[in-house]
């Protein structure tokens, strides 16, 4: 029987937050789907009202945490997925490297978008 492998450690920090994060992701989502499908429509949905739903700063912080885990979900995925398939040595540090500035740099705009669209900036 083939061993089982993994680069997360279980019980660490990594484990636990990729875990947090997804039950996180699955209830927002659950909320956006809910929201934005069922209440409103797709076909109604507009800019106009999306601005006027990021001025609530409940939903706007929601919106916020929602992107925030799901780009570390999804970069702390991608890179345990590398490295469970033997990503080692320097291509390990340039692919955490890049995945670390493309993840930072999508949390950034994105903020900065739903700061602006709630009215803050």
């Amino acid at each position: 029987m083939a061993e089982r492998y993994s680069s997360f450690t279980p019980g660490g920090t990594g484990w636990l937050l990729q875990r947090v994060t997804a039950a996180f992701l699955v209830l927002t989502l659950a909320f956006h789907f809910f929201l934005l499908h069922f209440v409103n429509h797709a076909y109604e949905i507009e800019f106009a009202g999306t601005q006027m739903r990021m001025e609530n700063l409940g939903y706007m912080l929601t919106m916020i945490m929602f992107l925030w885990a799901a780009a570390f979900h999804g970069v702390n995925g991608v890179y345990n997925a590398l490295v469970n398939q033997g990503l080692t040595g320097t291509p390990k540090r340039v692919v955490l490297g890049i995945l670390s500035l493309a993840g930072i740099a999508l949390v950034v705009q994105g903020t900065y978008v739903a700061l602006v669209m709630g009215g803050i900036l």
